[in-house]
């Protein structure tokens, strides 16, 4: 799949998650179809040096640091971007797994809360921020990094690894409220999230049958969509919409 509606020159792109895995895909992506990307990653020089990779690959890319899980730090991240803080895109490709052994009775309050500061929270946290300005603008495309684990028509029901899937499905359920909120796209802004699959990340592990970029080339795809007619609100894997 390389087909994509727009090209993204002359936008700015924030990418959350963005020094590695399928965020850091997510961003070459966007890198290469015009977009100036700014790379979110918790570690400041860590993103200063991967955006410092993409710009030797010819792309426009900046790095900020900037902890998800942490309200003061997102709140002061517009700020910090100055000029690029009115993102054209937002992906929310920030996050932690759970413990293994973190099932629904068998999870500390250490553990619960440190999964949802990041993979819930902080996925709201990097919305608002951003997304108001969005609305104002009447242009914009927000897409959150779901996880298949989240869904409760299928794998989400299965049990285990709680505060990820249960973080997931709020992802979810985040997503869709806001789309619906900002009239499912009748105002300018599309809301979408996305399942990337099991992919070959420090998440997923080095047996993964995907790529990072294979992960990512949905979240790419949403990002570049023309508005006019788009579906959004759901929730995508491969380009096509899956149950919740």
């Amino acid at each position: 799949m390389t087909s994509y509606d727009t090209r993204l020159d002359g936008k700015v792109a924030v990418v959350t998650g963005g020094t590695r895995g399928i965020g850091l895909a997510a961003a070459r992506g966007l890198g290469a179809l015009g977009a100036t990307v700014v790379l979110v990653g918790r570690d400041e020089q860590a993103a200063a040096d991967v955006a410092a990779t993409l710009v030797e690959a010819g792309l426009d890319a900046v790095g900020f640091g900037c902890d998800v899980g942490d309200a003061e730090s997102v709140a002061a991240l517009p700020e910090r971007l100055g000029p690029l803080a009115a993102a054209d895109v937002l992906v929310c490709a920030a996050g932690v797994m759970s413990e293994r052994t973190a099932k629904t009775l068998r999870t500390s309050e250490e553990e619960w809360r440190r999964v949802m500061a990041v993979d819930l929270d902080g996925v709201w946290r990097t919305m608002t921020a951003f997304v108001p300005g969005m609305v104002e603008r009447r242009s914009g495309r927000v897409v959150a990094v779901s996880a298949c684990l989240g869904r409760m028509s299928g794998p989400g029901t299965a049990g285990g690894l709680a505060p990820y899937r249960v973080a997931k499905a709020g992802v979810n359920a985040l997503v869709r409220n806001l789309a619906h909120e900002q009239g499912l796209g009748r105002r300018g802004v599309l809301v979408d999230a996305t399942c990337p699959g099991h992919c070959r990340t420090d998440m997923g592990g080095p047996d993964a049958p995907r790529s990072a970029e294979e992960g990512a080339e949905t979240a790419v795809w949403l990002a570049a969509r023309a508005a006019g007619g788009a579906e959004t609100g759901l929730l995508w894997e491969d380009r096509q919409v899956v149950p919740w």
